[in-house]
């Protein structure tokens, strides 16, 4: 889940930059991605259960692309998204992986990572 300043905003972002498909059901709105999704909370009206302090801008979160780095990398810049460091390498769950990382409207640090072979 995420707590988010601006709901629209944050829907068009990652539609338009990571393609995330956006849903709603129940008069709640969430970002798709494959099998997984985010749920997404407006700040000062969330949803319980929730976190113990909920604010726009405190998420961190790494996901995890088929696509190669270097095609997500000219993604993001085409879309006007800085980045803020990458490509790097790092260790993830499962390994070795080279890792983008940017922040989306509200500010909140998002890492592409591509695990290498």
């Amino acid at each position: 889940m995420l707590t988010v300043a601006d709901i629209e905003r944050t829907c068009e972002f990652y539609s338009r930059v990571l393609g995330f498909e956006v849903i709603e059901k129940d008069g709640r709105r969430a970002l798709r991605f494959g099998e997984q999704k985010i749920n997404l909370h407006k700040s000062g009206r969330e949803f319980e259960p929730k976190a113990a302090r909920p604010t726009p801008g405190s998420g961190d979160f790494c996901l995890i692309s088929a696509t190669p780095l270097d095609e997500v990398q000219r993604t993001l810049e085409a879309a006007g998204v800085r980045i803020e460091l990458g490509p790097v390498e790092r260790s993830g769950a499962l390994g070795r992986m080279m890792s983008l990382y940017f922040r989306d409207p509200d500010g909140n640090l998002v890492e592409v990572s591509k695990y290498l072979p």
